[in-house]
Order: structure tokens, then C-alpha cells, then sequence
């Protein structure tokens, strides 16, 4: 029995569980509104997944074309997301992003310029006008230090490399955090008013993957355990573009700005295969060859924009197809180059090196490519969970009382698909928000009691493993055989029998995860750690299978061989994921909220 007195114990009105762009501005916003705040991260600070996004901040600034404006942000924002998105975190977030930006400048981000001053903006996929606002190719690493320089000024407390296990409950209010210091094994309990859920993603869950290895879905299973809701499961972004060469990187992101400078796919015979596939909708049907008759047409059918910045589930699935048919690169993927604008621009490497020098010192270091003469070998990546917490569009808050989440483990802002861009900003407006609302709901509703019994479950539970002999199978091999599972029977392409199997295997995974055995010690053992990380893991994957099952029809960047098409009726509903009475998965349809006629009428006119 667990000794409760001699745990380390912690009291907030809000503890915020994630350190990465929505975490830091929920816990800005929770201090600005006068709440004691506590901070808890898995990893160091500074070190949150955010700081690998590069491309940039979609924000309609118009601050390059006068143009923008937040109805076209709103509406390819809808668009990309094939319409399966919460509208109002589609019309909050393209009005309030503007303003988000310009807070982080006010708080010392240094932006690229333009000529006059302003804001320097570029060209992503599936935005109609130049709208990211950048900080060359490391727009995630300057947010992440304005944030946390802002955020340590207002007295917030951090626990770093401090992972929560379980959320405890006060009745049906959530009430606190059971979480233990990775490096010492010593546990902690947090109480809280209000708790905000900012994990991030759950890429772990694959093989192939962009994400930092701290995106284990934990907000996903700490909320689905404690009666959160959980939507559009089924919706995985494969980013198109991740290092293939050499082995140690393969996922590493490939910025997609390096395609926003001008970046073109070429497959091995060094044709650009992008233009095989253009959508109607972005083609000219007039024009004697696809070269000529790509357009943007929407809304300006003179302006030209190059197919490689379609939406990022339609270049994934192009580079599959070429490399599947044969006309792939040697390490199997497909070229982006950048070098090829040496033909037409002066000081072009100069010009490469500036704008991208992420890039430009991740492949001259990790493979020896200098990016400025010879393509990069790329292929997609498993990148964006776009499905997770369902919650309130304004607050943030989930089902559960007190309990909020924002950023990648939330969703409804990005539907079927999101674009490019938009994580950066849909992690500040919806990070203000959730801090905002929690810090409301902690001080309306007061403080909370925490039950000692749950919190020596939670405690018991994870000790267990160093009690167990086990059958010689360790936490990491049941990982790897989940990632690969994924990997091949629910990546990019699915199908009933492959899903189907992914499921079974699942299931069998989840039953062999009861008796891992863990050697040693809890100081330093990071066996232990990833047996504990596997209950969240199994739960996002088994979330994502079913829902994948569920949905019979291709959207976005769910794409069924089997059902190769658009389903109308589908497109009325998102699928719901929770937590039976018995324990087990429960799945449902839950029918999308119409439209206002203002909002859809937004989305006529942008279409003509």
C-alpha cells in the first residue's frame, strides 16, 4: 500500500499537462487572469515537439496579398477540411489569428520582413494567398522561446521531466494528476480547480513518424479514461514530405517550405509527376496539357501556384503512387528540389541557405547533402493527429467538468484534413482560450478533494510491472510491433482486411501489455517509462482503427481502397469515440451542427 505522505503534493487553481505552443499559452492567458498556475512537461522545457514546426503561422494578415482576409482563411480552412470541421473553430480561429501574431511580435518574436516592415508572409498548401508568417525555417523554435521567456516572467511553476499518469476526479469534476519524475521514479500529486490537457499528437503509434518520441497520446488516454469524448480518430495526416536517407533520420520533417520557396517533386526519371493528378477543381479544363493548365482558380484564375502545394493528403498519396509503380528514388521515396531555381535566381544558394537553414544544415549533417546543389530524397511521414478531445468550440472545455484541451490533442478545428500552417496558430488562439476558460471555471467553482484511494490505484498500478516475472517480452518490442501494425495496416492506405487485422492485433498487444515484466529499478529506467506509456498508445491506435473501420469512404487523409470514393451521406457526421460502462470502446456517429447561412454563404462565395 502506498505511503500518500510521503509523496511530493502540489495544489493549483489550473495545471496545465504539456509544454509545447498550447500549453505555454494556456498557462500565459491562466497566470494573466490571476490563477495560480502549474506547468507539467514530459521533457525539458523548451524541448516540446512545437519548436519542429517550420513552415510557419497561417494568419491573414495580407500583409503580401491585400487580398486575404479572414472569410478566405475561414473558407479554405473548411475546405481543406473537407467540411467535417467544428465551423465555429473554423470561424474563431481565422478571425482571431491575426491578433494572436501580433501579440507574439509585441512579446519579442523576430519575424522575416518585407521590404516596408511588415510581417513577411509565404505560400502553403491549400492556402489561397501568401499567409504564413515566418521566422525562416524555425517559426516553431522562436514561438516556443517568446512563450516560454514570457511565460517563466509571470511566476509560473514548472515540472519538467515529469510525466502524468492518470487524471483523478472529484464526483463527475476532474480534480487532479497522478504523475511521476521520469529521472527519479518518485511520484506526485497535483490537485486543480481546472486541468488543460496540452500532450500533443500521438505519431508514436507509427513506425515512420515526425514526432519527438514524447507523442505517445497521452492527453488522448488520460482524457478517454476519464470520460472525455474522442473525435475524428480515423483523420491521420501524413505529412508528404520526411528525410528517407540515411536510415538513423527516415520521417525527419522536410519543412514545406521548402516547396513554399519553390521546391518541386520529381520521381527518378525526373519528371515533376505532381501535375499526373490535379484535382478538377484546380485545373483550367480548357488548357492542351496539365502543365498549362494548372491554375488556382479559386477566386483568381490568372494566379499560378505549383501543384506540389496541394493539400498534404493529396501529395502523400501522389509519392506513394510513384513509388509503388516503380519510378520512386533509390531509398525508396521521391526527389524535392529546391536547387533547381539556380537557373533562374541570382544568389540562389545564398538565397536557400537564408530561407531555410534548417534544412539546409539537417541534410548537410545527417546525410552529407547540400541542399542548395542536389535534390533530397523524401517520402511521407506519419505527422498530425487530426483527431482527438472533442470539445467546446469557445471554452475548450471536453465533457468532462474542468477538464479542457487544446492544441494537437484536441480536435474539431481541422476535420478531415488540416493545412499547413494551421497548428501554429490553432495552438495559440485555442491555447488563450483554454487558459482563459479554465482560469473562469476554477475561480467560479472553487477548489476540489481529491480521493487518496484512486490516487494509490494509479501509484500501485504503475509499480505492478516490477512485480511481474513475465513471459521475456519487454515494452519496447510490444511498441515496435504496434508501430509496425500501423504502419502497414492503417497507414496511408486502408483496407477492411487490413484493418480488421489491426485490430486483432491490438487487442492481442493490449492483453500481452498486462504482464510486461520491467528489470531494475525506477531511477534511469526508461523500459519502465515505455511500459507505461503503452496503455495511452493502444488506446489512440485502437481509436484509430476503429474509426477507421467505421468510416467507409475517402476524405481527406483517410483514404480507403476499398472505398475509394466520397460518401455524401458520410460527410454529414463525425464519428465519436468513449469509453463504454464495461471498459470497452464504444463508436458512434454524431451528427455535424449546421451551418449558419452567414458562414455558408462565405464558403459560395470564395468557391466561385
Amino acid at each position: 500500500m502506498t505511503d500518500l505522505d510521503s509523496i511530493e503534493q502540489y495544489a493549483y487553481d489550473v495545471l496545465v499537462i504539456g509544454a509545447g505552443g498550447a500549453g505555454l499559452r494556456a498557462a500565459v492567458e491562466a497566470s494573466a487572469c490571476g490563477a495560480r498556475v502549474g506547468l507539467v512537461c514530459k521533457s525539458l522545457l523548451g524541448k516540446a515537439h512545437t519548436v519542429m514546426a517550420e513552415g510557419g503561422i497561417a494568419a491573414s494578415l495580407a500583409n503580401v496579398d491585400e487580398r486575404d482576409g479572414w472569410r478566405v482563411h475561414f473558407a479554405d480552412t473548411m475546405r481543406g477540411g473537407q467540411y467535417l470541421n467544428s465551423w465555429r473553430m473554423a470561424e474563431l480561429h481565422a478571425k482571431e489569428a491575426p491578433e494572436r501574431v501580433r501579440e507574439l511580435e509585441a512579446w519579442g518574436a523576430l519575424f522575416d520582413r518585407t521590404r516596408d516592415g511588415r510581417i513577411l508572409q509565404r505560400n502553403f498548401g491549400g492556402h489561397r494567398y501568401p499567409r504564413l508568417a515566418h521566422v525562416g525555417d524555425r517559426t516553431g523554435l522562436e514561438m516556443i522561446r517568446v512563450l516560454q521567456d514570457h511565460g517563466v516572467h509571470q511566476g509560473i511553476d514548472v515540472h519538467m521531466e515529469c510525466t502524468v499518469l492518470e487524471l483523478v476526479k472529484d464526483g463527475d469534476r476532474v480534480a487532479g494528476a497522478v504523475a511521476y519524475e521520469r529521472e527519479r521514479g518518485l511520484f506526485r500529486v497535483f490537485s486543480a480547480g481546472a486541468i488543460i490537457l496540452a500532450t500533443g499528437g500521438i505519431g508514436r503509434a507509427f513506425k515512420i513518424t515526425s514526432n519527438s518520441w514524447e507523442y505517445t497520446g497521452d492527453g488522448h488516454g488520460l482524457g478517454y479514461r476519464a470520460g472525455a469524448e474522442l473525435i475524428d480518430m480515423e483523420f491521420v495526416q501524413f505529412h508528404p514530405t520526411g528525410m528517407v536517407w540515411p536510415p538513423s533520420v527516415r520521417g525527419l520533417l522536410v519543412t514545406e517550405g521548402v516547396r513554399g520557396e519553390g521546391g518541386v517533386l520529381l520521381n527518378k526519371e525526373g519528371r515533376r509527376f505532381m501535375f499526373d493528378d490535379v484535382p478538377a477543381l484546380y485545373r483550367d479544363q480548357t488548357a492542351d496539357s496539365p502543365e498549362e493548365g494548372w491554375r488556382y482558380t479559386q477566386g483568381d484564375r490568372e494566379a499560378r501556384r505549383p501543384p506540389e502545394l496541394l493539400t498534404r493528403d493529396h501529395v502523400a498519396r501522389c509519392i506513394v503512387r510513384e513509388v509503388r509503380e516503380g519510378r520512386g528514388s533509390p531509398h525508396g521515396g521521391v526527389f524535392l528540389d529546391i536547387a533547381w531555381i539556380n537557373e533562374h535566381l541570382s544568389n540562389s544558394e545564398e538565397h536557400i541557405r537564408r530561407k531555410l537553414p534548417s534544412m539546409y544544415h539537417q541534410f548537410m549533417r545527417l546525410a552529407e547533402i547540400d541542399i542548395t546543389k542536389v535534390p533530397m530524397e523524401i517520402g511521407p511521414t506519419t505527422h498530425y493527429a487530426m483527431g482527438g478531445i472533442r470539445v467546446d468550440p469557445d471554452s475548450q472545455m471536453s465533457g468532462v467538468p474542468g477538464l479542457f484541451a487544446a492544441g494537437e490533442c484536441a480536435a474539431g478545428l481541422h476535420g478531415a484534413n488540416r493545412l499547413g500552417g494551421n497548428s501554429l496558430s490553432d495552438l495559440l488562439v485555442f491555447g488563450k482560450r483554454a487558459g482563459e476558460y479554465a482560469a473562469r471555471f476554477a475561480n467560479e467553482n472553487g477548489g476540489t478533494t481529491i480521493d487518496g484511494s484512486e490516487v494509490r490505484r494509479s501509484i500501485d498500478a504503475a509499480l505492478e510491472p516490477f512485480s511481474r516475472d513475465g513471459d521475456g517480452t519487454g515494452a519496447y518490442q510490444l511498441q515496435f510491433e504496434l508501430q509496425e501494425k500501423m504502419q502497414n495496416l492503417a497507414g496511408i492506405v486502408r483496407r477492411e482486411e487490413e484493418l480488421e487485422e489491426a485490430l486483432a492485433s491490438i487487442a492481442n498487444l493490449s492483453e500481452r501489455a498486462q504482464s510486461v515484466a520491467v528489470p531494475g529499478n525506477r531511477e534511469y529506467n526508461p523500459g519502465w517509462h515505455t511500459a507505461l506509456d503503452l496503455p495511452n498508445l493502444l488506446t489512440a491506435a485502437e481509436a484509430v482503427v476503429r474509426a477507421g473501420q467505421a468510416r467507409k469512404e475517402s476524405r481527406g487523409a483517410h483514404f480507403r481502397d476499398d472505398y475509394p470514393d466520397k460518401d455524401p451521406e458520410s460527410g454529414k457526421f463525425n464519428l465519436v469515440v468513449r469509453r463504454g460502462s464495461d471498459g470497452e470502446m464504444v463508436l458512434e456517429e454524431r451528427p455535424i451542427v449546421p451551418m449558419p447561412e452567414a458562414l455558408q454563404q462565405i464558403i459560395e462565395e470564395q468557391q466561385q
